[in-house]
This record gives C-alpha cells, structure tokens and sequence, in this order.
C-alpha cells in the first residue's frame, strides 16, 4: 500500500509487521518481490518484524490478511479500545463476495492473483481512509 499512498500524496503512514516472529529480520520472498518488480514497486530492501502491542497505540488501524492473523492481533490487543483498531483487508475488497481470507501463496505459484487481490483492496481502503469513512 505504500507505493498507492506515494502516488496519492496521501498522509497516511504504512508499516508491515507479521503476527508470528519466525521471519524477523528476513527479506521478502524472492517470488513477492519479483511480482511487485513487474508492477513497478521494488520491495526487496524491506525486513520483517513481528507485530508488538506497541502497535496498537501508535497505528489507528491494524489490517488483517486472514482469520489467523485476525485472530492473533485480537489476542495481542491490550484492551477493547485497541481491538476495534483491527480490521480484515479484503473487507474493503469490491469482489471478496464473502471470502476475507487473503491466500498465502507461499505453496503455491500465485503471487500474481494474491497481488491483484491486494491491491483491489488496498486502493479502497486507501479511499476510505481519505474519505473519512474509517
């Protein structure tokens, strides 16, 4: 989402931070990069880190890929205030159709349709945000 606020000249801020620690400090893997680099947004100097609560008080919003994560950052939220910080990416997706999980593609080769879906919702919730709707 950062290359959409860039292109904005939006005045958000975006961080990237995974709910488990097993990839601190590592790079992106070599397939995402790659399939940001086809649309012109290079990724590959980014690290890793693990979400903290510390997050919740300096973010207003903490977006979700799927129900594990959703799950976690719930379980991390110190009180009720932080846990309505939290949100689920593809809830601003127009063609979820139900389905707020974002696949891990990590498995498999879809890197390319994991990144469409991503961006479809990172372009609304980036609408949203800066029409004040969240």
């Amino acid at each position: 989402m950062g290359h959409l606020v860039a292109e904005t000249g939006s005045a958000v801020e975006v961080d990237s931070a995974g709910t488990g620690g097993y990839h601190n400090g590592s790079g992106p893997d070599p397939r995402s990069a790659a399939e940001a680099a086809k649309h012109g947004i290079d990724i590959a100097a980014q690290q890793s880190r693990q979400v903290h609560a510390g997050d919740f008080a300096y973010f207003d919003l903490l977006v979700a890929m799927d129900e594990s994560n959703l799950t976690n950052l719930l379980d991390l939220a110190p009180n009720t205030d932080a846990a309505t910080k939290v949100r689920r990416l593809r809830e601003f997706d127009p063609e979820a159709n139900g389905d707020l999980d974002v696949p891990d593609p990590y498995y498999e080769d879809g890197f390319d349709g994991v990144f469409a879906m991503i961006e479809r919702s990172c372009c609304e919730l980036l609408r949203c945000i800066e029409d004040g709707e969240i």
